[in-house]
C-alpha cells in the first residue's frame, strides 16, 4: 500500500509538472515570439533612422560645400566688380584728358592756321600793290613777299596735324563710349549674378538649417529606439535560461514524461492485480 501510494504521488507530481511546464511553454512561446517581433521591428526602425540620418548628414555636407563655393564666387565677383570700376575710372579719366588735350591742340592749330593764312594773304596783296606803283628808289633788290614757297608746306602740315588731333579725339570718344557700354553691360550682368548667388545662399542656408533640425530629431528618435531595443534584448537574455536554453527540447521532455507516467501507471496496475494485456 505504501509503494502504491508513492507511485500514485509520483504520477500526480509528474502530471502537475506537465501542467506547469505546459503553462510555462505557453508563456515562453508568447513572450519569446512577442519579443522577437519587437526586436525585429525596432531593428528595422533603427536601420531606417540610421539611413535617414546619413541622408540628412550627406545633404548638410553637400549644402555646406555649395554655400562655401557660392560665397567664394560672390567674393570673386565683388572683387571683379571693384576692379572693373577702378579700371573704368582710370580709363575714363585718361580718355577725357586725351580728348581735352586733342580739343586744345585743335584750337591752337586752328588759331595758328588762321594767323598764317591771314598773314600770307595780306603779304601777297601787299606785294601785288607794290608792283603796281611807280618805280621808287629800291632799297632792297626785290620786294619782300614772305616765304610764299614754304607757305603751302607749313599750312598743309598744320592742317594734317589738326586732322590728326580731330581723328584722335573721335577715336578716343568712340573708344570711351564702347568701353563705357562694355562696363555697363558687365556691371548689369554682375549685379544680376550677385543677386542670384545671394538669394541662392540664403535659400541653401535655410535648407541647411532645416536638414540640421531634422537630423537632431532623427538622432533623438534613434537614441530612443536604441534604448527600446536594448531593453528588448535584455528581456530576451532574461528569457533564454528558461525558454530558449533549457537543454532538452520541450517535445523531448513531454515524450519522456509521458513515457515515465505510463510506466508508473503500468506498475500501479500490476500492483493492483490488473491484467496489462
Amino acid at each position: 500500500a505504501k509503494v502504491k501510494n508513492m507511485i500514485a504521488n509520483m504520477i500526480t507530481k509528474l502530471l502537475k509538472e506537465e501542467n506547469e511546464e505546459s503553462t510555462q511553454k505557453g508563456f515562453c512561446d508568447k513572450e519569446v515570439g512577442t519579443n522577437k517581433i519587437t526586436r525585429t521591428k525596432l531593428q528595422e526602425d533603427i536601420d531606417d533612422l540610421t539611413a535617414k540620418n546619413e541622408e540628412h548628414q550627406a545633404k548638410i555636407t553637400d549644402i555646406t560645400k555649395t554655400v562655401a563655393d557660392l560665397t567664394q564666387e560672390l567674393s570673386d565677383l565683388r572683387s571683379s566688380m571693384a576692379e572693373a570700376t577702378s579700371l573704368r575710372a582710370e580709363e575714363k579719366a585718361k580718355n577725357e584728358q586725351t580728348m581735352a588735350d586733342s580739343q586744345a591742340a585743335q584750337t591752337a592749330v586752328a588759331q595758328a592756321l588762321t594767323v598764317l593764312k591771314e598773314f600770307y594773304a595780306k603779304a601777297g596783296e601787299a606785294t601785288a600793290l607794290l608792283q603796281q606803283q611807280p618805280e621808287s628808289p629800291e632799297i632792297f633788290d626785290s620786294p619782300y613777299k614772305g616765304m610764299q614757297a614754304e607757305n603751302g608746306g607749313v599750312v598743309g602740315m598744320l592742317e594734317v596735324i589738326e586732322s590728326d588731333f580731330a581723328r584722335l579725339e573721335a577715336d578716343t570718344k568712340a573708344a570711351e563710349a564702347a568701353a563705357q557700354k562694355e562696363y555697363d553691360t558687365f556691371m548689369t550682368d554682375s549685379k544680376v549674378d550677385k543677386e542670384a548667388k545671394t538669394t541662392d545662399i540664403e535659400h541653401k542656408t535655410a535648407k541647411k538649417q532645416d536638414e540640421s533640425q531634422a537630423l537632431v530629431v532623427k538622432k533623438s528618435d534613434l537614441e530612443g529606439t536604441q534604448k527600446e531595443l536594448d531593453a528588448a534584448l535584455a528581456y530576451f537574455d532574461k528569457l533564454k535560461p528558461s525558454c530558449v536554453d533549457a537543454g532538452v527540447s520541450y517535445e523531448d521532455r513531454v515524450a519522456r514524461r509521458e513515457e515515465e507516467i505510463k510506466s508508473l501507471q503500468d506498475a500501479l496496475r500490476i500492483l493492483n492485480g490488473e491484467d496489462l494485456a
